[in-house]
């Protein structure tokens, strides 16, 4: 296996990319990972009941906290990269006076739910997490439709994180300072397949 250099992706600039993307029709999500233009699928109707289960667990166990759908981020080393996050948590008020790709500073924790596209494993697996790691975003959250998992990835360091827990649909899964919230993800069982 050939590890990827810089030489074989495109050659676009974060500048240009956010030009590209602020002339995409609405129908259209477009990221910017590892020098590549991606498109993000449109999430289908589990998905969104996914995430709102999550919407609903946040706001119970942390009312002083925000989960905020599809919310773009500069993302990866020197904030390069452009990933729109299904959802990430903030405080209260965490993105007042944000503009369409935020910085990561107030952001706890980023959520990325599966979906079942070609691109699904390179993005929600591998190049997410390194981006968020990258970022220094506390707790990246991988809600896995495809094997009924839930992983919690924590402490970045070097742009990685040093820390991954993975468990079935079902399992109290215990999301980590600063988050500290704790989820019983016995109805994410009803969305396997």
């Amino acid at each position: 296996m050939t590890p990827r250099t810089e030489q074989h992706r495109p050659q676009m600039s974060v500048e240009e990319f956010e030009e590209l993307e602020r002339h995409a029709p609405e129908t259209v999500r477009l990221e910017f990972i590892e020098g590549r233009v991606l498109v993000k699928p449109m999430p289908d109707g589990n998905h969104s009941e996914i995430y709102m289960w999550l919407l609903e667990r946040c706001m119970q166990a942390r009312p002083d906290l925000r989960l905020h759908p599809e919310r773009g981020l500069r993302t990866e080393t020197y904030r390069k990269g452009r990933a729109r996050a299904d959802a990430v948590l903030v405080p209260k008020g965490g993105l007042k006076g944000r503009g369409e790709w935020s910085d990561t500073e107030d952001v706890l924790m980023a959520v990325e739910i599966t979906s079942y596209d070609s691109d699904t494993n390179q993005r929600d697996r591998v190049e997410k997490p390194d981006g968020y790691a990258a970022a220094r975003i506390p707790v990246y959250l991988l809600i896995d439709r495809d094997d009924c998992s839930v992983v919690v990835f924590n402490q970045p360091e070097d742009g990685r994180y040093r820390h991954e827990e993975k468990l079935p649909f079902g399992a109290a899964v215990k999301l980590p300072d600063p988050v500290s919230i704790v989820l019983d993800t016995e109805a994410l069982k009803e969305f396997a397949d």
